[in-house]
């Protein structure tokens, strides 16, 4: 691959957006399991509704032309309150950036990642694109233009019966 071409995710990517996120997870230190884990049926089908609506979600992904995907970049626009220093009443969220380990430090996941910035920017209404970042990937977004947030991410899982 000398010259990266990329291109929008299209509803037959959902496979392929799943086996990336796994390796996301995977970075994240989480153990992904098998490819029978419950969670990989729910991610297809996550990733099938999501590519539908295109006016509210968008991947971007590279192919090889023997491996198939090999690397990609995924974004959704959620509502947020405006505030003084955001107007705007919408938020990107960039997630499941991932590049196949034989493909990695080629500038794919950088390329996906800016496909989709140039999408946040000039196809929706966002006012800020916010992500969680592995080690890995931090210089990658810092390069790009992202900043620490001043607050860090915190969770509550709930539980589900």
């Amino acid at each position: 691959m000398t010259d990266i071409e990329v291109r929008r995710a299209q509803p037959d990517d959902a496979e392929s957006l799943v086996r990336l996120r796994g390796l996301v997870l995977s970075a994240m230190g989480v153990d992904v399991g098998g490819p029978d884990a419950p969670w990989r049926a729910i991610a297809l089908d996550f990733f099938a509704r999501r590519l539908a609506d295109p006016d509210t979600f968008a991947a971007y992904v590279v192919d090889d032309p023997v491996a198939g995907v090999v690397a990609g970049a995924a974004g959704d626009i959620q509502l947020h309150a405006p505030g003084p220093n955001d107007l705007t009443t919408a938020r990107g969220h960039l997630y499941n950036v991932s590049t196949e380990p034989d493909f990695r430090r080629r500038g794919l996941a950088r390329a996906c990642v800016v496909a989709l910035m140039d999408w946040f920017q000039d196809e929706t209404a966002v006012g800020q694109v916010e992500l969680h970042a592995t080690d890995y990937g931090a210089d990658l977004y810092l390069g790009l233009g992202f900043i620490e947030a001043k607050y860090p991410t915190m969770r509550f899982r709930t539980t589900r019966a």
